[in-house]
């Protein structure tokens, strides 16, 4: 299966621990799902999208009933999990537990993964505008950081995502980011906002050192071939998942 970007250059650090990515090819969804989407909210066949998340688990060798997926409202709820299953109304999952894989799906959003040196704790997080205004990075962070762990020995990665020059947006939503993360359309007037900026900025105010924090910096709406783009196809669409977890115990 093709799905996965790599490397992801702040985590292979970690040894034991998963995670990664993934594009639109690699599954069996029908147009305009094709064909890796791994949401089942999207309005694909729920079969094809089961069967997508077979693939993904095996290709990364965890169990099939492993995946535990958030239940996504735009917030800045993390919660903890030690099974797998949907975990309502949060846009975070942290966990301790090896052999749960933590999944984030999105199409234009930024998902933030985070490790410990260790491998001991691992998290995933939904980031678009609104969490990421909201403070969900702090939140996955700081709880990581009342587990135990300490922010500089956390490594955080975040995926593919809107870019700005994709991101125009109107000046509520503009008004909410540093201006250091703000720029204008000479020729429009309209307000773009670098996602990942912010949420780079975010993980680096929170102790983790920059050589420790890694963007992809590729954009979900130019590279259509190979992602989702809730924006750039008009909300009918398929999602990537990112994912994290530690490896099975032997």
């Amino acid at each position: 299966m093709s799905g996965l970007i790599e490397p992801l250059s702040a985590l292979p650090r970690v040894g034991g621990v998963v995670a990664g990515f993934t594009t639109r090819s690699g599954g069996v969804s029908a147009a305009p799902f094709g064909s890796l989407n791994l949401a089942i909210s999207s309005g694909d066949a729920e079969a094809d999208v089961r069967e997508n998340r077979r693939r993904l688990l095996t290709h990364v060798g965890f169990e099939q009933d492993a995946l535990a997926i958030a239940g996504q409202v735009h917030g800045a709820d993390v919660a903890w999990v030690d099974k797998p299953g949907l975990v309502y109304e949060t846009d975070g999952l942290l966990t301790t537990t090896p052999g749960l894989l933590l999944g984030i799906v999105a199409a234009d959003c930024a998902v933030v993964l985070v490790a410990d040196d260790d491998a001991t704790v691992v998290g995933a997080a939904h980031a678009g505008w609104r969490g990421a205004a909201q403070g969900i990075v702090g939140n996955q962070v700081r709880a990581m950081v009342a587990q135990g762990c300490q922010p500089d020995r956390l490594n955080a990665w975040v995926s593919p995502c809107i870019s700005q020059v994709n991101f125009e947006v109107g000046d509520e939503v503009a008004e909410q980011f540093d201006d250091a993360f703000v720029t204008e359309n000479p020729t429009t007037g309209k307000k773009h906002v670098d996602l990942v900026g912010v949420i780079v900025a975010q993980l680096m105010s929170l102790g983790i050192p920059p050589d420790r924090v890694a963007a992809a910096r590729r954009c979900t709406v130019d590279e259509e071939e190979t992602f989702f783009s809730y924006r750039g196809q008009s909300g009918r669409t398929g999602r990537m998942m990112g994912f994290i977890g530690i490896r099975p115990r032997e």
